[in-house]
């Protein structure tokens, strides 16, 4: 099958994937397209269906239904199958499961086809991309996990594949080498025009790498965009607190207005009786120092502030987490750049951020 590779062409073209285990669909008419050279973030909770798509696109996992597509070509779909060998895909798990008879350049070459001076060339230049000429001819027992996963790294990339499929791979490593080894593969992999498709279930390292996130839930995708975007523009309550902690404001619509003890939401086009929620981030609750002790003063630009009693105050390092207790018992948390530790029961005046919130139609 004739495939078109022009430069609007994607690499890795996902079309309708469906899989389920025991009647339970796990994959949920699944669609995405990756450019070359970009970076895509399956993200989610455990159990959402992640892993069982890069493993259908793998070849590992073979679909119920829909179609897989490379550079134009078909992979795979309900008739026709290239083996999971043919696939041109390379292949990163948390376990690096290099093998412990191999040096680091028999590792590397694995998989390796050609003359014998072709190939040492192709590992040592791989070697030298991710800082590892020097331990060449070691074996994995001699290395530390970062350089393990260098060599998994380089080893993955040495039969130069199109498509690169990333289960959890940094996961096992330390906070400090985990975003360096990060960094550096996305260097390597974007320098050879690499499809990637990665999946985590940690937002933090999605918004780091991904060009676009594809958040899924329930076997489906819920949302798909640029971070920046799936961030500020979330699709619904859930999809917001899947990246930070959010403070939640009930209320019901009447009038397009929403009540609330900080003031009226406007609500346009909402049915009168709807029930919403009404989040906002913990960076964005803000407490009016002006009016602390003083009692409220609403403005129109402003609404009305809440009155809050401190029931905890953490430093985290960059910035202070502290936890209110409205007067109507529900509870919210305000984090403040720098160092604020009000005591327990300290009363104090709160601020919600109307352009920074989100309102949403109550889960039933």
């Amino acid at each position: 099958m004739v495939s078109d590779t022009s430069p609007l062409q994607p690499r890795l073209e996902i079309r309708n994937l469906v899989r389920s285990f025991g009647g339970l669909r796990v994959v949920d008419d699944v669609s995405l397209s990756i450019m070359p050279g970009q970076v895509t973030c399956l993200l989610g909770p455990s159990g959402c269906g992640k892993s069982t798509t890069l493993r259908m696109i793998a070849g590992i996992e073979k679909q119920d239904a829909g179609s897989i597509w490379a550079d134009g070509a078909l992979v795979c779909d309900g008739v026709f199958r290239v083996p999971p060998e043919g696939r041109a895909t390379g292949l990163m798990f948390q376990d690096f499961a290099l093998f412990p008879h191999l040096s680091v350049a028999g590792n590397v070459a694995y998989g390796l086809s050609g003359r014998a001076s072709k190939t040492r060339g192709r590992v040592q230049e791989l070697l030298e991309r991710v800082g590892m000429s020097a331990h060449i001819d070691r074996y994995p027992h001699e290395l530390s996990g970062g350089e393990q996963q260098r060599v998994a790294l380089a080893r993955a990339l040495a039969p130069r594949p199109k498509i690169m499929l990333m289960d959890e791979p940094f996961s096992g490593l330390d906070d400090r080498l985990r975003d360096d080894i990060r960094d550096e593969t996305l260097e390597v992999l974007k320098a050879e025009g690499t499809a990637v498709l990665l999946v985590t279930h940690e937002p933090g390292e999605a918004m780091r790498m991904a060009d676009e996130i594809a958040l899924m839930r329930d076997g489906k995708i819920v949302q798909m965009g640029a971070p920046y975007n799936i961030y500020n523009t979330p699709v619904d309550k859930e999809a917001a607190g899947f990246f930070s902690d959010i403070n939640t404001v009930p209320a019901h619509v009447h009038g397009a207005l929403a009540a609330t003890q900080f003031g009226q939401f406007l609500v346009p086009g909402v049915a009168d009786g709807t029930a919403v929620d009404i989040v906002i981030r913990p960076q964005h609750l803000k407490i009016d120092f002006d009016r602390a002790g003083k009692g409220p003063n609403a403005t129109i630009a402003d609404g009305t502030p809440a009155r809050g009693t401190v029931k905890r105050a953490r430093f985290m390092g960059i910035e202070s987490l502290v936890e209110f207790t409205l007067d109507d018992g529900s509870q919210m948390k305000a984090v403040i750049p720098s160092v604020f530790l009000p005591k327990k029961g300290t009363v104090l005046w709160l601020m919600i951020r109307r352009d920074k919130c989100f309102i949403f139609p109550r889960s039933a």
